[in-house]
């Protein structure tokens, strides 16, 4: 994957695609505020252009493009490695940004349903959760100079957090994600990522144990 992503062509699509009214400028100057922030290391902005230009790559899949897109927009909007609600709060920020601009409820709670399922702990219930999850994990199929470039960024989003303590949880957190029968959902995302996401997890594994 080679593109390039456009921040406000691929807002003004979503936007007008969720058929929300004017062009939301002020909410698009306050999600890039939020993921330039300086405690952000991984959950920045590089990250939602790395996700949304996986969305370019598959938005054919998608039942509801706009929602996802949307749903990318917001996933990470907010973050702080301290809290344990930031995608309950991202959720709640696009619900009420999307229905202040008169997108209609369902729509809204459909793109706030997709931001909870990157949570990650219970499976997608539907195809475009299984496409938002695999959006948001395609980090893990990564070539080895990013995946290992991932792993110091979120040790570095964690620096507060004591190495041993870091080490333990991290590696029970890749664990249990390697002991999934399949990391990725969609046939997509399995077929050109699930090995090397595979090799990845149990490399960033033994160096946590070593």
């Amino acid at each position: 994957m080679s593109t390039r992503i456009d921040l406000h062509q691929s807002w003004q699509r979503m936007w007008q695609g969720l058929g929300a009214c004017g062009d939301g400028w002020r909410t698009y100057q306050s999600l890039l505020a939020s993921y330039s922030e300086p405690q952000r290391q991984y959950h920045c902005l590089t990250h939602l252009i790395e996700c949304l230009e996986w969305f370019e790559q598959v938005q054919s899949l998608a039942q509801q493009p706009a929602a996802i897109e949307s749903a990318l927009w917001f996933h990470d909007a907010i973050y702080l490695a301290e809290r344990s609600d930031n995608e309950a709060q991202s959720a709640l920020w696009a619900k009420k940004a999307l229905l202040a601009a008169g997108v209609v409820p369902p729509a809204a709670q459909q793109v706030a349903s997709l931001v909870l399922a990157t949570r990650h702990t219970t499976p997608p219930t539907s195809a475009d959760q299984q496409l938002m999850v695999d959006i948001d994990l395609a980090i893990l199929g990564a070539s080895e100079a990013r995946f290992a470039a991932y792993e110091q960024q979120i040790r570095a989003e964690y620096r507060f957090v004591p190495a041993a303590v870091f080490s333990a949880k991290r590696r029970a957190i890749l664990k249990t994600f390697l002991a999934r029968p399949r990391l990725y959902h969609t046939e997509y995302f399995y077929t050109i990522l699930e090995a090397a996401a595979r090799s990845n997890l149990l490399r960033a594994i033994a160096a946590l144990e070593s």
